[in-house]
């Protein structure tokens, strides 16, 4: 029998990493980040990354593992996800994979699939072209021409609306067409488990957003971003600082904006975030959905949500 493997996936301020912690002390777990923005060092508050005591109770692997100044791409996740989840098994352990980062999740399981490389005139005319119409421009342009990719990005996400437009003029292919065809993933390697984490009611999660951000806001987070500013490395156009929350706090220390609408951009550009991650999961075969809301549409406790969760375990692991 295959070795088995959980895959917690959910939109943001969805409750994964509490669920995740506690499915962890309950079966023989080791938990594996797959989260773009938790990979990097100084980014916490604006990441709701795990606290010191939740991370010492609950070790998670990949994070922290890069400064903001350093790229990291889904190949380099895949690589570290796939030794990571070969450590844990040959410990006997179960590998618990959490994080709401779809195309981390699809290139690991599906596997990567062989793109045109890149082509540094193509690149440079939509960067010229962006720099006259715009990047939501460029988004309706890739709307047009690859549908599924634009339906994942947000308008703003300069360098993969770049890459994905790239793609298709070099090749007159989607970049979507591609990604469907990846080859090296390990979906067949072990018995997944895979969970999806939310509340079907999407105002509840608007709420839960919002509530988080307010949180950070109490916590420092726009000290954080200051002390980032303050390095003189680091700009707003980096992967690092595109993270949500973290663009618009840079703004808002630049003056472009004051305290208010800057927490308004940043509510909307991660309600925005957790659409994208939405969509991706209902096309997303093999799931057990978890709704952390009762019938009534009250939010159910921790409890209760861990108590159905280790249900689907416990069935599907028969």
């Amino acid at each position: 029998m295959k070795p088995l493997a959980l895959a917690l996936m959910g939109p943001t301020a969805a409750g994964k990493t509490d669920l995740a912690i506690a499915l962890r002390e309950h079966i023989n777990a080791d938990i594996i980040s797959v989260d773009s923005a938790l990979i990097y060092r100084g980014m916490d508050i604006g990441t709701a990354k795990p606290s010191a005591e939740e991370l010492r109770r609950a070790p998670h692997r990949l994070i922290d593992i890069c400064d903001p100044a350093e790229s990291y791409s889904a190949a380099d996740f895949v690589r570290d996800a796939k030794s990571a989840i070969a450590e844990i098994v040959a410990a006997g352990g179960i590998p618990l994979l959490v994080g709401g980062t779809m195309l981390y999740f699809k290139a690991l399981l599906e596997g990567l699939s062989p793109m045109p490389p890149s082509n540094p005139e193509i690149r440079a005319a939509i960067e010229a072209e962006a720099a006259k119409r715009g990047w939501p421009a460029m988004h309706d342009e890739l709307a047009d021409v690859d549908p599924i990719s634009a339906a994942r990005l947000h308008p703003n996400h300069s360098q993969r609306i770049s890459r994905a437009l790239e793609v298709f003029r070099m090749s007159g292919t989607p970049m979507s067409v591609w990604q469907s065809g990846g080859s090296g993933g390990v979906i067949d390697s072990y018995r997944w488990i895979q969970i999806a984490v939310a509340p079907q009611e999407r105002t509840v999660l608007h709420q839960r957003i919002a509530s988080r951000f307010d949180k950070m806001i109490e916590l420092g987070f726009i000290e954080e971003v200051a002390s980032l500013r303050q390095r003189g490395d680091l700009h707003e156009d980096m992967p690092s600082m595109r993270a949500v929350g973290y663009r618009q706090a840079w703004q808002y220390l630049s003056g472009e904006y004051d305290l208010a609408e800057m927490r308004e951009r940043s509510i909307a550009a991660t309600r925005q975030l957790a659409k994208r991650q939405l969509t991706w999961l209902r096309g997303w075969h093999g799931l057990s959905w978890v709704n952390t809301l009762n019938t009534q549409g009250n939010p159910l406790s921790a409890d209760e949500i861990f108590r159905q969760t280790l249900n689907i375990v416990e069935q599907t692991a028969i």
